[in-house]
């Protein structure tokens, strides 16, 4: 037996950050216990632990039994599982965002981004936002019949779909069950507007679809460049492409006629803000006419998980970006309040939303947007959503 678990009522306290000016970064050892797993079980994953969902009704933690046989245990492979939703478009009002609906091909992603916003959702899977967020995926490979049929309802108006702005939908599953492909075909068949947020370049793959979209005015893609540095990136985005690559997918994308945006997102502070303009201009070089940001934002679990990064890759620099980032967020470490939980508050973020949109000036980005048509769209037939008659 290699490990047994313990339960508790509640969750147990993430591994203590170590404190600014410590030389190296601790490694957790293979045989690491409690909520945290050891580096060979994570391998090219983002996270460090794997603490219970915050629904369960107990915590598990794993401990040695004293075989000391922990290093048998299997690292964590990605598993993909089946999601039976019955609606596909999901609604929302929030009045800070640009949409009030959008389509989330899957669950989880594998891409593994430490700081991804979306990992608290994994606990309404009882999974823990940590590695089985990464590791235990969902798919809804009938998400285009679902889409034609909702589409089809006679009551359905149309406005731009956003995809992507949950999980990633052309992380590396993608090239497998092709959810997002089917989507847009659905989407391209009947003239509906969608843009589209990503990190991967697997989006070039779908060219054909989006430069016939396009030429209606029907699609948007905004790949997001977190860092022009390889190795933050990996470290970041362990399982996602690398800024090059992303780069390149812009071009290729902006040679095919299909509007292109970057998003330099999120922006950490102390981590990867000194690289905003270097971004903005690599993206103008390969064509790029739009720009947006995000601050980073820490909700629920990333909270924890992304301080257990911190610990792990940056310990000099952990106390010092918390404090910037308090900083921005009212003196919390994050704050969901409409219309700043995007970009924050206070002196800090005012310095970064002053050099973003200087960079973009000098740059000529942003100076014009043609927003998305829907005047080509043609409600499906036969996707289940009109009425029958019966004579």
């Amino acid at each position: 037996m290699a490990s047994s678990a313990a339960t508790s009522r509640r969750p147990p306290s993430p591994p203590q950050a170590v404190p600014a000016g410590t030389s190296s970064a601790p490694q957790l050892p293979d045989d690491f216990t409690g909520t945290g797993v050891g580096r060979e079980r994570r391998r090219g994953r983002g996270a460090q632990s794997n603490a219970t969902g915050r629904y369960e009704p107990h915590a598990r933690e794993g401990f040695d039994d004293g075989w000391q046989s922990l290093e048998d245990l299997p690292p964590f492979a990605t598993t993909v599982g089946i999601d039976t939703a019955r609606k596909v478009i999901t609604r929302n009002d929030s009045p800070d965002i640009p949409f009030d609906r959008s389509i989330n091909p899957y669950r989880g992603c594998e891409h593994g981004c430490i700081y991804c916003f979306a990992r608290p959702t994994h606990a309404y899977m009882g999974l823990s936002p940590g590695l089985d967020f990464e590791s235990k995926l969902f798919a809804k490979p009938d998400a285009h019949e679902l889409l034609e049929r909702e589409l089809s309802a006679p009551n359905y108006s149309p406005r731009v779909i956003a995809i992507g702005t949950n999980t990633d939908p052309y992380q590396p599953i993608e090239k497998r069950y092709e959810v997002m492909r089917r989507i847009l075909t659905v989407l391209e068949r009947a003239g509906h507007p969608v843009g589209i947020v990503t990190k991967s370049a697997l989006v070039v793959r779908d060219i054909d679809i989006l430069a016939r979209m396009a030429k209606r005015n029907l699609v948007k893609v905004a790949i997001s460049v977190t860092t022009l540095d390889a190795k933050l990136a990996r470290v970041m985005e362990p399982r996602a492409p690398t800024p090059t690559r992303r780069l390149d997918a812009l071009r290729e994308l902006g040679k095919a006629g299909i509007p292109i945006r970057v998003m330099t997102a999120p922006i950490v502070p102390a981590i990867n803000d000194a690289e905003i303009e270097r971004i903005l201009e690599a993206a103008a070089s390969v064509g790029v006419k739009g720009a947006g940001y995000v601050l980073l934002r820490l909700p629920l679990e990333v909270r924890d998980l992304f301080r257990e990064w911190l610990a792990a890759n940056f310990p000099d620099r952990e106390k010092h970006v918390f404090t910037l980032i308090r900083q921005m967020r009212g003196g919390k470490d994050y704050d969901a309040k409409w219309g700043e939980r995007m970009t924050g508050s206070g002196p800090y973020a005012e310095m970064i939303r002053m050099r973003f949109e200087a960079a973009c000036a000098r740059l000529g980005l942003n100076q014009q947007s043609t927003p998305l048509s829907t005047d080509h769209f043609r409600r499906p037939r036969g996707g289940g959503g009109e009425q029958l008659s019966l004579f």
